[in-house]
């Protein structure tokens, strides 16, 4: 079979979609498949002219929002680059993003198109403070879910959790399909080390939907206990310079390191200890299973896909959303016990093993892309 996988955002970008779909296709192709990998590079903007229409809604009703006029635009963006680049045919295509999927169907009806919904933007933009609950924007973007139902052939997402979130906005639910993220078991893995001194780490982009606010007052709080750590931050994001004024407020600038933007931050995640991250919203979490593969304790959110992840006091420990003190304590019960940090390391990364690897991926997507197969194949 000829397959292509429709990504939004170039596979360079951090994350766990676009970091995972490049490995995934390498092993489909180190197995005889015929697999390519398609995406909008950042540089094609404002060149679509093309009327957009949807099946199920009238989009022009929330035309002159901002949110909406961008996602439109760039719906027109992905067809032209789509028209100017593909000349050959697929026997399937998998999409990693609504546009991407829309635009498949649209440009190639006959073509099977499989989507996996990997999260849920609208959540972000309003936990970020973008947009409002319930506003035109909210309201555009969760009516692509019955459009993206109407037009692909499979949806697939990544939680049983974040399938029972999409419930609300089609008309089948029990027909989507729940494969989670796999990820490289080569890639991601424990390295031997010691550090006398807890070392804290996450992995995410700089917003306010990732909670870095409550994890700042949670280890506020264990420095006016007295217990050591160093937090590391890895990524950036827009509200960085907030966090550094808050981390300076606090006390714990000093004990806070901001690295910014880290292309591969799987080469030094296995060094550190303890994987946190308070989340306000997560459709799977792909870096708790990152970091569980690197052999690293884990403390989040009962948010999503984390708290499917996540067995709270087995291999993980599961908090409040925006409840620092609940965080601190959390942090300061794996910090004082290293036997126990270990523990739940150890149980942690062999269910990762088990349920994330790559190699369950693979196997979970193979047998959905041979469904497809044709009859002369």
């Amino acid at each position: 079979m000829r397959i292509l996988q429709a990504l939004f955002f170039p596979p360079e970008q951090p994350g766990g979609v676009s970091s995972m779909v490049p490995f995934m296709l390498d092993r489909f192709n180190k197995r005889g498949w015929e697999m390519e990998l398609f995406f909008l590079p950042k540089r094609i903007r404002g060149k679509g002219t093309e009327e957009v229409q949807f099946s199920t809604f009238d989009w022009q009703a929330y035309a002159g929002n901002r949110v909406v006029d961008k996602y439109i635009q760039t719906f027109k963006d992905y067809i032209w680059w789509t028209k100017l680049r593909i000349q050959q045919s697929y026997d399937l295509i998998h999409a990693h993003h609504p546009i991407a999927c829309l635009v498949m169907k649209r440009l190639f009806p006959d073509t099977p198109v499989v989507m996996t919904v990997h999260s849920s933007y609208e959540r972000e933009l309003i936990l970020n403070g973008k947009i409002r609950e319930n506003g035109p924007e909210h309201q555009f973007l969760t009516s692509l879910y019955r459009e993206l139902e109407e037009c692909a052939d499979q949806l697939i997402t990544v939680s049983n959790a974040f399938k029972s979130y999409l419930a609300d906005y089609v008309q089948e639910p029990e027909k989507i399909g729940v494969i989670p993220n796999g990820f490289d078991e080569k890639r991601f893995k424990p390295v031997q080390h010691e550090n006398k001194v807890p070392q804290l780490i996450t992995v995410c982009r700089l917003v306010p939907a990732k909670g870095l606010d409550v994890l700042l007052q949670a280890c506020a709080e264990l420095k006016r206990k007295g217990r050591p750590f160093v937090l590391h931050l890895i990524g950036d994001g827009p509200i960085r310079p907030e966090l550094e004024a808050l981390a300076q407020e606090l006390g714990i600038y000093e004990d806070t390191i901001f690295y910014g933007y880290m292309l591969h931050p799987e080469d030094f995640m296995p060094f550190f200890d303890i994987f946190v991250l308070p989340s306000r919203a997560e459709a799977f979490g792909s870096v708790f299973a990152e970091a569980a593969l690197c052999g690293l304790a884990l403390i989040g959110t009962k948010v999503g896909g984390i708290a499917e992840q996540i067995e709270s006091g087995k291999n993980g420990l599961l908090v409040p959303v925006d409840d620092p003190s609940a965080l601190a304590a959390a942090l300061e019960k794996v910090i004082i016990d290293p036997a126990y940090r270990y523990q739940l390391a150890r149980v942690a990364q062999e269910k990762a093993l088990n349920t994330y690897s790559m190699s369950r991926a693979v196997r979970q997507l193979r047998a959905v892309y041979r469904s497809y197969r044709t009859n002369d194949e």
